[in-house]
C-alpha cells in the first residue's frame, strides 16, 4: 500500500470533500486552507479574501487503488477550471482552482491533464486552474469537516454539493466506495 497526498482547491471544500470521500481509494480527505500568507487562518479570514489561501481539501489516497490522474479527472469533472477565482456564485481569490502538488511526477501529471483537457477543448475558456508547490495546509475548523454527510438537507448542500454529487455518479460509477 502506498499512501498518497494530493491537495486540490476547486470552489468550496464542502463540495470537493463530499465528492473525494465517495472514491475507493481514498483514505481521508481534510477540509483547510492553504496557499496564502497568513498562519493558522480561520474561515471568517480567508472569506474575506485578504489572506490569499484557496479553500483546499488534503487527500490521502491509496496508489495501488486510485492513482493522482484519476483524482484529477473527478476533479476537473466536478468544477469549471476556465473560472478565475470563482465557482457558481462563490467569488474571490479563495475559491480559485489550484492543483497544489506534492513533488515533480504530481506536477507532470497535473500539466499533462491540463494539456490534454485544453486540447480536448472541453470548456469554451481557457483552463486558468494553477499549478504550484504544496504550501503549509491548515485544517479548517472542526464544523467544516464531514459537512456534507452531517447537514446533507441544508440548502447549500442541496443546492451546490448535491448536484455535484450526482454529476460523480452519472460519470464515475465503477470509482464509487458504494
Amino acid at each position: 500500500m502506498t499512501i498518497q497526498k494530493a491537495t486540490l482547491g476547486g470552489g468550496c471544500f464542502w463540495c470537493l470533500e463530499a465528492t473525494f470521500q465517495s472514491l475507493k481509494g481514498v483514505r481521508s480527505v481534510v477540509s483547510g486552507y492553504a496557499g496564502g500568507q497568513r498562519a493558522n487562518p480561520t474561515y471568517q479570514q480567508v472569506c474575506t479574501g485578504a489572506t490569499g489561501h484557496a479553500e483546499v481539501v488534503q487527500i490521502e489516497f491509496d496508489e495501488a487503488l486510485i492513482d493522482f490522474a484519476t483524482l484529477l479527472g473527478v476533479f476537473f469533472a466536478i468544477h469549471d477550471p476556465s473560472t478565475p477565482d470563482r465557482q457558481g456564485a462563490d467569488v474571490g481569490t479563495q475559491y480559485r482552482s489550484v492543483i497544489f502538488h506534492h513533488g515533480e511526477e504530481q506536477r507532470a501529471i497535473a500539466e499533462s491533464v491540463i494539456a490534454r483537457l485544453t486540447a480536448d477543448g472541453i470548456w469554451p475558456h481557457p483552463i486558468v486552474t494553477q499549478v504550484a508547490p504544496a504550501p503549509i495546509f491548515y485544517p479548517a475548523e472542526d464544523e467544516h469537516q464531514n459537512y456534507y454527510r452531517l447537514h446533507p438537507r441544508q440548502g447549500y448542500c442541496q443546492a451546490v454539493v448535491a448536484p455535484k454529487l450526482a454529476k460523480l455518479r452519472a460519470g464515475f460509477r465503477d470509482l464509487l466506495n458504494e
